[in-house]
């Protein structure tokens, strides 16, 4: 089996790879969603109907996102555990990551995603890459399969809008950044939408998204 991780601008276009996977065949068990969750107060963050992830990094709490993420092709509300993570913020997840990240004390350290990402296949250096994505508001689609499908898998997630994370890790790397921090600040609700503003949508690359 073979984990491929699609990485994302937005929750939107993750739960829009999450429902064409289902619509595909694949079931929850093999399907996980992580997103940022980090929203400005008074408002809706991108995640959509559920925002209540705990300012308390040992804090936990739930909720029934419809019509998104993995509910989207089937027409049913899956719960979304909404967890904040030292170095990357208030996330929700859904799927095995969820239960991983809440086991590891709510994911009380950022390596805790990194952590499950690698446990799952990815390489270190693609986890971190794939965890400061998620720290600057996006979103991961990770999907457990064998070998027959996974150009299959891939092809869905590009057409999501999945970006290519090396090449987004670089231009990170032009503008100062020098590696994931586990350290360093959540990024607030203004500078997310800022880092959002410097991709602008853009048509489906063909390269490999992750492994």
């Amino acid at each position: 089996m073979k984990t491929i991780v699609g990485s994302f601008d937005s929750h939107t276009d993750a739960s829009q790879a999450a429902a064409k996977l289902m619509s595909a065949g694949f079931t929850q068990s093999e399907i996980n969603v992580v997103s940022n969750n980090t929203s400005k107060a008074g408002t809706r963050s991108d995640a959509g109907n559920v925002h209540a992830a705990s300012d308390d990094a040992s804090g936990v709490t739930t909720g029934a996102l419809t019509g998104g993420a993995l509910g989207g092709a089937a027409g049913v509300a899956v719960a979304m555990m909404g967890l904040a993570i030292p170095g990357i913020g208030p996330i929700l997840a859904a799927g095995t990551l969820a239960t991983v990240l809440a086991g590891a004390g709510a994911g009380a350290v950022a390596g805790g995603l990194i952590g499950a990402l690698t446990d799952a296949g990815v390489s270190d250096t693609d986890a971190e890459y794939y965890a400061e994505s998620v720290r600057r508001g996006g979103a991961l689609v990770t999907v457990s399969t064998d070998e027959a499908r996974v150009d299959e898998v891939e092809s869905i997630l590009r057409d999501s809008g999945g970006i290519d994370i090396e090449e987004r890790a670089g231009q990170w790397r032009n503008s100062g950044w020098d590696g994931f921090d586990a350290n360093a600040s959540a990024y607030s609700h203004d500078q997310i939408e800022q880092e959002r503003a410097r991709y602008p949508a853009r048509a489906p690359r063909s390269s490999t998204l992750g492994m």
